[in-house]
């Protein structure tokens, strides 16, 4: 089997080379139903597994929409089954704002460039290191072990994931866990006696998705007349409405036990105000300013005393709700009798029927919603096996290490699993490189890993994934 340059797969035996090659692959998934596919990444992959001893079932959603899952048999069946998964997918590039060919996989000044270095096809290309590293050693895990090479999670999974659940819920036979993406990262700060620890951040929530269409109507007419039904001042208002709303701070459960061992380990206590009438919708006002004043404080405060742990939770104690799309009219002197807008609105775990109540009071009359995509938040329980498990593992790995749960901003295939009573985590294991590299450009311009991050992710998901 050959790949997009036309060499053999089996000569890619290094972690840095396998990530570049899978860059190269042209993946790109524009929106539902409307994809390069992955079918062709599919069959490397696959090529680099043909010689293990492990089973692989290839499940084709639709044309070109392919999804592997590689099953390594636990020793010990009695215990639960984890699902280790990653998407082949990637967003849009425009070649025209980058350094490099976002597709070339060029490697350079110790990093590895290309759209998906880190969303995710570095964590895509550990999974295969640690497989092949198993073949060649003859190593078995305790926990049977399904690696899930999926597609379609950019858009909603309906080709990937969420496909799988639905349609072949028989290949996770038995799993109880899943790992997948999102935290990972490795975050160095001091604890409160000035000593150097590396926080690790594990994702065991996620914000929900609740992507809208809303719909302004009113009356059409010619353009001449002013009017109070027109639908296009009906969603202009609403929009602003949404947008400039200022949703007060949670603290869900999960970023509780955040700035609980945070604080034990910084040797302070982080109190967040979630300010009085936290569903009230903030109209104009003092007393509203003045809330909003209060949550928009306490909240940038407590992100400040965070220091280098305030990028990974920024999102983590609000929902969102972004408009990002408009759409109205035909014609320049003519008042249409609808008028429609896209919003991206995001949910904390337990309170999305209190939020979705608030979007609605923000809409107001005349203007109706629509899901475009919905999936519910998730919070997955901190005292599992599995969570246990991963924070020893990088103990082992880093006498320094502080595990620490989080809530990421937006979401991933987690949820899809979920669907099968699965308690999903996201730990893609990601550090600076030697020279101080960052992983970064996720879903923006110039994504890049360094090197050194790979081979971190290829040891540190070895480890996770060899629990008892």
């Amino acid at each position: 089997m050959t790949n997009a340059t036309g060499t053999v797969a089996a000569h890619d035996t290094d972690i840095v080379s396998i990530c570049s090659r899978l860059i190269r692959f042209d993946t790109t998934n524009y929106e539902h139903g409307r994809s390069n596919g992955e079918s062709d990444c599919a069959d490397y992959v696959e090529s680099l597994l043909a010689d293990t001893p492990f089973a692989i079932r290839r499940l084709e959603s639709a044309p070109r929409r392919s999804n592997l899952i590689v099953t390594v048999p636990g020793t010990r069946p009695d215990l639960p089954a984890l699902i280790c998964h990653g998407h082949l997918d990637v967003v849009p590039a425009d070649p025209a704002l980058w350094t490099f060919d976002p597709f070339s996989g060029t490697v350079s000044d110790g990093y590895v460039y290309g759209r998906g270095a880190v969303d995710m096809k570095d964590f895509v290309a550990a999974m295969i290191c640690v497989l092949r590293d198993w073949a060649a050693s003859g190593f078995r895990p305790a926990h049977t072990t399904y690696f899930a090479f999926v597609a379609d999670e950019e858009t909603d999974g309906d080709f990937g994931a969420a496909w799988l659940v639905r349609n072949h819920p028989e290949c996770f036979g038995g799993a109880r866990y899943a790992l997948g993406e999102s935290g990972g990262m490795k975050i160095p700060w001091t604890d409160a006696a000035g000593r150097p620890v590396n926080f690790y951040p594990i994702a065991s929530g996620e914000r929900g998705t609740a992507h809208l269409k809303i719909t302004a109507h009113g009356t059409a007419g010619h353009g001449s007349y002013v009017r109070d039904d027109n639908a296009v001042v009906r969603l202009a208002d609403a929009v602003s409405r949404v947008a400039h709303h200022r949703w007060p701070n949670e603290v869900i459960a999960t970023m509780g036990r955040f700035l609980e061992i945070v604080g034990q380990v910084r040797g302070e206590t982080y109190v967040l105000d979630a300010a009085d009438g936290a569903d009230a919708v903030i109209a104009d006002g003092a007393d509203a300013a003045a809330a909003a004043a209060r949550s928009d404080a306490s909240l940038n405060e407590l992100l400040d005393r965070l220091g280098p742990l305030a990028d990974v939770v920024r999102r983590a104690f609000r929902p969102s709700s972004v408009p990002t799309m408009l759409a109205a009219g035909y014609k320049v002197n003519v008042i249409p009798e609808q008028a429609q807008a896209c919003i991206d609105v995001r949910t904390l775990p337990g309170g999305e029927e209190r939020q979705l109540a608030v979007i609605d009071e923000l809409l107001g009359e005349h203007v109706t919603r629509e899901f475009i995509a919905h999936e519910p938040a998730l919070e997955a329980p901190l005292d599992t096996p599995f969570y246990l498990a991963i924070a020893d593992a990088l103990r082992g790995l880093d006498p320094t290490a502080v595990p620490v749960p989080f809530c990421t901003g937006g979401g991933s295939d987690a949820k899809a699993f979920s669907l099968l009573g699965i308690h999903a985590y996201g730990f893609s294991p990601s550090c600076a490189g030697a020279q101080g590299q960052q992983p970064q450009g996720a879903h923006g311009v110039d994504e890049r890993v360094p090197v050194d991050s790979l081979r971190f992710a290829q040891t540190t998901l070895d480890a996770i994934l060899r629990w008892r």
